[in-house]
């Protein structure tokens, strides 16, 4: 695989210092894996377990097209499922296998290649031993709008899908999952048509919702939620919900995740903050081994041909409660 030389160094005491370099490949480019194939992993997430980093992310391949009769621009492909990466050094990714597979013939099924299956997010539960997937489940005008969930024994898959569900009866939609430093574990989702974002604390296992959630109703009209905790303070970046066109970011701010939050602003700066840098938000991953270190990860959609949709990593440094977000290329 062709090198690049233009990283940014992100220098982290990770068992002694090493340096990850972030973005691992020119940031708005295609990204190869250790194949020379194309990595097709979107509005994906990572895990970091054993010393090793997994990224989970949809397969969009395929004919794109418009959805008839929405007052957005609802451009899908089949369902793909969801692929599974690894890495030891967030540079050098080599393909794993599809985790989670879709199905044909079954429009009912929520795999099926007619539905959606998007943001899939994984996190291991210590207790039980398993790994554990959360994903936007719905159809494709987004009128099911539910939360799916499957277990896996190994990191890579492959994962049982278990079934889907409206947390406490509420809507669904763009999703991420958060495990805290004391192993419980959130599902941080769009809610109500989008008009909130809610945080539910999920059961010991990790695989249903339980009863304790908080409705964000200062976080109208928000998606792409991603989280992350400094200081004691759990930041959430978010997107506006213009369909798969770019937006600015803003950045909401709380002492208790199931608490009051405040809406703060834009956490990018530089030119092109204010369309995230033609992007959207999918996932903030903690550098291991650093207190103030966060990777921001976000897709770079296609609306007109979604498998040709890139990917932006870049650093967040934090100054002083403030998270600030620069383009790197």
């Amino acid at each position: 695989m062709k090198k690049y030389t233009l990283f940014f160094l992100l220098c982290v005491n990770l068992h002694g210092f090493a340096q990850l370099k972030i973005p691992p490949q020119p940031n708005g480019e295609f990204w190869k894996d250790t194949n020379g194939d194309t990595i097709n992993a979107h509005g994906g997430g990572l895990l970091f377990h054993g010393g090793i980093y997994y990224w989970f992310g949809e397969i969009k391949k395929g004919k794109t097209w418009l959805v008839p009769n929405q007052q957005w621009e609802d451009y899908r492909v089949p369902a793909g499922g969801i692929n599974c990466y690894s890495s030891k050094n967030l540079t050098d990714w080599k393909y794993e296998r599809v985790s989670l597979a879709s199905k044909m013939g079954n429009a009912n099924d929520d795999l099926d290649t007619s539905k959606v299956i998007e943001r899939p997010k994984v996190v291991y539960n210590r207790r039980t031993k398993k790994f554990v997937m959360w994903m936007h489940v719905d159809a494709n005008d987004y009128s099911y709008s539910q939360a799916g969930v499957a277990v896996s024994d190994q990191p890579t898959g492959p994962y049982k899908y278990l079934g889907s569900v409206k947390p406490n009866g509420q809507m669904s939609r763009d999703m991420t999952l958060y495990k805290d430093t004391d192993e419980r574990a959130y599902l941080i989702y769009a809610s109500e048509a989008n008009k909130t974002m809610q945080v539910c604390l999920l059961s010991d296992d990790y695989l249903s919702p339980t009863t304790t959630y908080s409705r964000i109703t200062s976080a109208q009209n928000r998606e792409a939620p991603a989280l992350f905790k400094y200081n004691k303070k759990y930041y959430l970046i978010t997107s506006d919900c213009t369909g798969w066109s770019p937006n600015p970011a803003t950045y909401a701010t709380a002492d208790s995740l199931l608490g009051e939050w405040q809406q703060m602003g834009n956490p990018c700066t530089g030119v092109g903050a204010d369309s995230t840098f033609n992007a959207q938000s999918s996932f903030v991953m903690p550098i291991p081994g650093s207190n103030n270190s966060f990777l921001f990860m976000a897709d770079r959609w296609d609306k007109m041909n979604l498998p040709d949709s890139k990917y932006i990593w870049l650093p967040i440094k934090m100054t002083g409660d403030k998270p600030i977000i620069e383009w790197v290329k």
